[in-house]
């Protein structure tokens, strides 16, 4: 019986490693472009709610910074996930690989931030820019090699689409 199970697994895995396709160089440039230019609407949000908090309600560096930065990876989550990776994957599970990043993100450039802007006295949009850049390089590579990998185009905006180019 056991023997049996570990037989239809391994034909499972095998069926699996079929159905993945590998990305054409257009296909990952479309993807690459489409995040960038969520990411960019996730940063006008950014950028938008920090300016907001810190000029207009006067809150401190950090305290603006990390409620901006939850605003614009909520919305640039909900879009990349959708559109530019067309993922299937638990979203819990996409969510939770995400909160993972921003536990190790989030936490060091506030401090980085804070140092820069509070003690160096640096400019705080240019410090915002700057770490927006470096998020967006970051995250690109931690969603399509982690958070997505093996999901990339597997939601039914994507069958859709491949049954469309296969008519």
């Amino acid at each position: 019986m056991e023997k049996e199970e570990k037989i239809n697994v391994e034909e499972v895995e095998e069926e699996v490693k079929e159905e993945k396709e590998t990305l054409t160089k257009k296909q990952n440039a479309i993807m690459m472009i489409k995040f960038v230019l969520f990411s960019a609407s996730a940063g006008i949000i950014q950028i938008g709610s920090f300016t907001l908090l810190y000029e207009v309600l006067k809150l401190i560096w950090w305290a603006s910074y990390v409620i901006s930065l939850a605003l614009s990876v909520l919305w640039n989550f909900t879009f990349n996930r959708e559109f530019t990776f067309k993922s299937a994957n638990n979203v819990p599970i996409a969510m939770l690989k995400v909160a993972c990043f921003y536990a190790v993100f989030a936490p060091t450039t506030t401090l980085l931030g804070d140092y820069l802007t509070g003690t160096l006295l640096w400019n705080g949009f240019l410090v915002e820019a700057m770490i927006m850049i470096s998020n967006l390089v970051l995250e690109w590579f931690y969603s399509t090699l982690f958070v997505y990998r093996g999901s990339i185009n597997t939601n039914e905006r994507a069958k859709k689409e491949k049954e469309k180019e296969s008519n």
